[in-house]
């Protein structure tokens, strides 16, 4: 854990999402022995209700993080359950479910057992997406949601390494049949990896140089935090003006701090406009011929050339009787 001594400063407690599977009963065995007695380790699972064995297996769970001598916590996702985007609601319901007991408890920290494979699988399915530099860069190993610090510290540990520590420490695991079902894309591109290692592209390296690309991310994201910082002239809970100068800015540095204005008036990702539409947005800002005042994604976007600002406002809703 030595890469996440700055973030895990000063933790007293900390939690650790398990399910059963090799990957994550792997990393609680791991931090069950980081942690010793000087932190408190919190085990949690979800039950999503959505297999028969997931009850049994937040059981297995308990019974091995009774073991361990830490505490465990089965969290239930209850009510009904969508019947499209299963797999996506279920992932949702995961990290509001661990993120309420985190807040709860008032834990800072929470690892996630995402490893090699999985951020090589991420990559592919993003690259099939269209995905830009962002998604490229692939799953974070720390990375903030909400009042918690989603740590991930085996992303560059391949699954393998993984299985082997179970069956060294003779721990129990579950396997969920849904990780091989055929209708969802991360099981196909998984299928596919015989004929991907074959022209090169094994995990260690697609996940390599997704470290590589998020690298030049946080270079891109750094310098447009400068910009955004130095070309604000307000910036408040409704309204950002900036300096149109922002618009003689290389494309994608003057892109990002379009992108941070957004993020900061609209913080809720599921309301945020398209990444397509952003872009066509702020190549017409950067045109030109005169910029017509227009909205996205409920904010209003507007160029004065006249006192070179870019102002970009929530829009106020009409009641309607």
């Amino acid at each position: 854990m030595d890469g996440f001594a700055a973030p895990l400063k000063g933790a007293k407690s900390v939690a650790v999402a398990v399910s059963g599977g090799p990957d994550s009963m792997a990393l609680g065995k791991l931090l069950t022995l980081w942690a010793g007695k000087k932190i408190k380790l919190h085990v949690l699972s979800v039950d999503h209700g959505l297999r028969k064995e997931s009850a049994a297996e937040a059981k297995m769970v308990a019974k091995a993080a009774a073991g361990w001598g830490v505490s465990h916590t089965t969290l239930k996702w209850s009510g009904r359950k969508p019947k499209t985007r299963l797999m996506e609601a279920a992932r949702e319901a995961r990290y509001k479910l661990i993120g309420d007991y985190c807040r709860k408890a008032k834990i800072k920290h929470l690892f996630l057992a995402h490893h090699q494979d999985d951020q090589a699988e991420t990559f592919l399915f993003r690259l099939a997406k269209g995905s830009g530099l962002d998604g490229l860069s692939g799953i974070r190993s720390v990375q903030k949601k909400g009042d918690v610090l989603l740590l991930r510290p085996l992303l560059s540990v391949p699954k393998e390494a993984l299985e082997a520590t179970c069956k060294f420490y003779k721990l129990p695991v579950a396997h969920d049949p849904s990780n091989e079902k055929k209708q969802y894309a991360r099981p196909r591109l998984r299928g596919a990896r015989s004929i991907l290692e074959e022209e090169g592209l094994t995990s260690k390296r697609l996940a390599t140089t997704a470290a590589r690309i998020e690298r030049a991310r946080n270079t891109l994201n750094n310098i447009a935090d400068k910009s955004f910082k130095k070309n604000t002239l307000n910036n408040d809970t409704n309204r950002i003006v900036l300096k149109s100068v922002i618009m003689k800015e290389p494309e994608e540095i003057g892109l990002r701090v379009v992108i941070r204005a957004i993020e900061i008036l609209r913080p809720d990702k599921a309301y945020r406009p398209r990444m397509e539409k952003i872009e066509d947005l702020y190549a017409d800002m950067r045109g030109v011929k005169p910029f017509r005042k227009r909205t996205l994604g409920g904010l209003i976007f507007e160029r004065d050339d006249k006192k070179k600002t870019l102002t970009i406002s929530i829009e106020k809703r009409k009641n309607v009787m």
